[in-house]
């Protein structure tokens, strides 16, 4: 399986927020804004990286990563995610593909950190770990991860970007 990971280009965006919202679609996990909150990010310059999986010619996923702050400062940490592979491909490495690479480019860039909203199994392979100095308000520990790149962690709260704190009505526009 010969996977190809690029940046997302303009003819890229609809299939994109298609792609994503029927890999969550139907999650318990999640409220259907994903699509919504990548095309808000996009449209308000927050999108720092968007890569695409390309799998036979077929945009298969999507990673997207954000600038996050800590206690409202801007400290060069980001936020992974939304991240989705199509689930006719899912479990054959897309995602992990996106992440390895995603990662490399925040680091490429400067980045001191990471953080990551998601399951503890699946995200510990790339280096996340639960750290209590840092946290997410309203969010159990258990699911939220941070990776240092710069050797220390921060101390204080994460906020993401305001588009993840969009509705389920107005992602659909209703």
């Amino acid at each position: 399986m010969d996977i190809q990971i690029r940046d997302e280009t303009a003819r890229d965006v609809t299939v994109i927020r298609n792609v994503t919202e029927a890999a969550f679609k139907d999650r318990s996990y999640s409220q259907g804004t994903e699509g919504a909150i990548i095309n808000i990010l996009r449209s308000e310059g927050a999108l720092t990286v968007s890569l695409v999986a390309i799998l036979n010619g077929e945009l298969v996923g999507h990673i997207a990563f954000s600038p996050v702050t800590i206690d409202g400062s801007n400290m060069g940490w980001y936020g992974l995610g939304p991240v989705s592979a199509r689930r006719d491909v899912q479990g054959r490495g897309i995602g992990t593909a996106l992440i390895q690479d995603g990662l490399s480019r925040i680091k490429s860039l400067g980045a001191k950190g990471c953080v990551v909203l998601g399951a503890k199994s699946y995200y510990q392979r790339f280096g996340f770990v639960n750290n209590s100095e840092m946290w997410l308000q309203g969010v159990s520990p258990d699911h939220f991860m941070v990776s240092s790149f710069c050797g220390h962690f921060e101390s204080g709260e994460v906020s993401f970007h305001k588009a993840f704190l969009t509705t389920p009505s107005a992602a659909s526009g209703k």
